[in-house]
């Protein structure tokens, strides 16, 4: 027994590592995206594509993960995720043209939405269902610091590989004997595929228990999303989703920019700063989100986050430098209980198949791949604030889940737990 719980501790710890490595891959395209755009001489429509190669692949792959998990289990499709991001980090950096980016940026998002759905059944058995709910919130705070920490490498390699050789440093020296001069960016994508290469020997070393999956876990055969898919509130939920995840890489993606374009301030150091405080007060956001998920109806609690968003979101378009600054990254608190409560009221919402409308709601992330778009094509024909103001509309439907949302289950609050307490020592009273 105690030799299955140091086992369970260690999976447990490896999958936090895991997560925090898709993160740390998956957020860094925010910061580097006016680089790019510098170093290929890219409109702002092409450039949106960049993220479209990356969040597609959740959009193509997200059900056939599933289906393949449940055929093979974890440890090859983890295998299997790594060398894509490998190879996919390896070609961006040696081939640094603009169409290997696309197909490079493809790849490794394939591979980071096979391990998005490789591991979450495998959290659940190696900390138990019991641990489930409190190690998928601990998850995602490893997530947040990742997203945090990325620019901050991001800002640290770039400004020192154009410091020139006065930095007398091996790890610097051999990057910038791999990184062209006026495209310090790339050694991002080295960062990255040293780190690929070093989970991919993990993967292919580690010993992983095979996960028997829970009947609502599995997707089961196609027709079963089909028929899914006939249903209403399915298709609800599923632009619920595609709205979150585009509003968050929306953000994401052009902040750096819109604080160039309009307030002159450097991409590689206030422009990525933003975004790391973006992901930061995400991460702050999940925190008090728990919180007051303990206190409110979750619906509630979507309301209120989406006014408070899209306050702050007029304040950070219509603001000063200044304002702007501080707004843009504080809607990361505002929208990070977002992805949680849509995808708890959706699941809740239906009374089986919860495997395979997980699935179709993964599916819905290829959100962050087309509202980018959207933004960059609206942004090159009236400006990037007008292609920002897209996400009007994209909060405005997460605001309006909060009022036609009637989820079969509700989420347990303090003062409900006490009402049930309450009445059921009102019906044992008399007996």
């Amino acid at each position: 027994m105690a030799e299955q719980s140091r086992r369970s501790y260690w999976l447990v710890a490896l999958i936090a590592l895991i997560f925090f490595v898709i993160s740390f891959l998956t957020n860094i395209l925010g910061p580097i995206i006016p680089d790019i755009i510098q170093s290929f001489g890219l409109s702002l429509t092409l450039a949106s594509f960049l993220p479209f190669s990356f969040f597609v692949a959740y959009g193509l792959l997200s059900i056939p993960s599933g289906m393949a998990v449940e055929r093979w289990g974890e440890k090859p499709l983890l295998v299997f995720a790594f060398a894509l991001a490998l190879a996919g980090s390896l070609a961006f950096a040696v081939l640094q043209n603009y169409p290997a980016a696309l197909a490079s940026l493809f790849v490794i998002g394939a591979g980071m939405a096979v391990l998005q759905v490789a591991i979450n059944p495998l959290l659940r058995t190696a900390g138990g269902e019991e641990h489930y709910a409190f190690n998928m919130v601990m998850m995602q705070l490893v997530f947040g610091l990742a997203s945090f920490l990325s620019p901050k490498l991001y800002t640290y390699l770039v400004t020192n590989l154009g410091a020139g050789a006065q930095q007398p440093n091996a790890f610097l020296d051999l990057l910038r004997r791999l990184t062209p001069v006026q495209m310090e960016w790339i050694s991002v994508y080295w960062i990255f595929a040293a780190v690929s290469a070093a989970m991919l020997a993990l993967a292919l070393l580690l010993r992983l228990p095979r996960v028997e999956l829970a009947e609502s876990e599995r997707i089961g055969a196609w027709e079963t999303p089909r028929r899914l898919l006939r249903k209403r509130i399915v298709i609800l939920y599923f632009i619920g989703i595609f709205c979150y995840v585009g509003t968050e890489q929306g953000i994401a993606n052009w902040t750096s920019k819109f604080l160039a374009v309009y307030h002159g301030l450097d991409p590689q150091r206030e422009g990525a700063a933003a975004v790391s405080h973006f992901w930061g007060l995400m991460t702050v956001g999940t925190v008090v989100g728990l919180a007051l998920l303990k206190l409110f109806d979750s619906r509630r609690v979507l309301i209120g986050f989406s006014l408070a968003a899209l306050a702050c979101y007029t304040v950070a378009l219509t603001g000063t430098a200044e304002t702007a600054s501080l707004a843009l990254p504080l809607m990361g608190f505002f929208i990070s209980s977002m992805w949680s409560i849509i995808f708890s009221l959706a699941l809740n919402s239906v009374e089986k198949y919860h495997g395979a409308f997980s699935g179709i709601l993964c599916t819905a992330i290829a959100g962050g791949a087309v509202v980018p778009v959207i933004i960059g094509s609206l942004g090159d024909l009236f400006g990037l604030r007008a292609g920002l103001a897209f996400l009007y509309a994209t909060l405005l439907y997460i605001l309006g889940i909060g009022f036609w949302a009637r989820p079969l289950v509700v989420n347990e609050t303090i003062w409900r737990r006490r009402a049930a307490t309450r009445a059921g020592k009102t019906r044992e009273g008399p007996a």
